[in-house]
């Protein structure tokens, strides 16, 4: 068998170079309106959209590519049911004290709440009929979904993680990755925070130590190494 490992931080991906499109899957984590479109839920809270929009065209190019070579791809998005039963009150709260809570009305139809215009993926990166799409209440993927059940079907044990935030929703995903033995491969660059710092934070640890949680680099890199 040809090996073939990505070249990453702090160690190359996969660490036994058995990286083919049969046991390898792309996620694209909560790239909704609500979170990286005008109107939606973090529009609301007065956040940088510039920030959570960032990874839309690196995203496009690494999509494209994993498409054409025949890597599994699989979409998140975070949302509750119409009748808020699957949403904890404290989260409500929080939403509440920021001027966007969950469930009320926004500019894109009741925030955060699934079928709604802003709980939808943003048209860019819109998944096509035969990608998964994993609807959650949290904030990790793994949580109340049928996530890892695919995935073992699939037979898929290397994850290249992205999406939105780096520092919620996409670092939790790949905390219960790795602990559930998935090897996990964070684009540094296809990721965003609504801070910066945030972002940069979450990049510097999952680089540091012995890559416990996974490892990092850039699109280009990665679609070097593809190519």
């Amino acid at each position: 068998m040809t090996q073939t490992q990505i070249p990453a931080e702090p160690a190359p991906w996969p660490y036994d170079g058995d990286l083919r499109p049969e046991n390898t899957a792309l996620i694209i984590i909560d790239m909704q309106t609500d979170f990286c479109g005008y109107g939606g839920y973090c529009d609301q809270m007065g956040l940088d959209l510039s920030l959570t929009r960032k990874p839309i065209q690196p995203l496009q190019r690494v999509l494209g590519t994993m498409r054409d070579q025949g890597f599994h791809i699989l979409h998140t998005r975070e949302g509750h049911r119409a009748d808020l039963s699957d949403l904890n009150n404290n989260k409500r709260w929080r939403s509440a004290r920021c001027d966007a809570e969950i469930g009320s009305q926004g500019p894109k139809g009741r925030i955060l709440v699934r079928g709604e215009e802003g709980w939808d993926i943003v048209p860019e990166l819109a998944p096509l009929a035969p990608e998964p799409v994993i609807d959650k209440p949290g904030k990790g993927a793994f949580y109340a979904t049928d996530l890892d059940q695919i995935l073992r079907r699939r037979g898929v044990r290397n994850l290249v993680i992205t999406g939105v935030t780096t520092d919620c929703c996409v670092h939790t995903t790949m905390r219960d990755a790795s602990d559930r033995g998935y090897e996990c491969l964070l684009l540094e660059d296809c990721c965003a925070a609504t801070e910066l710092y945030n972002h940069d934070a979450i990049v510097r640890i999952t680089k540091s130590s012995y890559g416990q949680f996974g490892v990092a680099t850039d699109s280009p890199s990665f679609l070097a190494a593809l190519s």
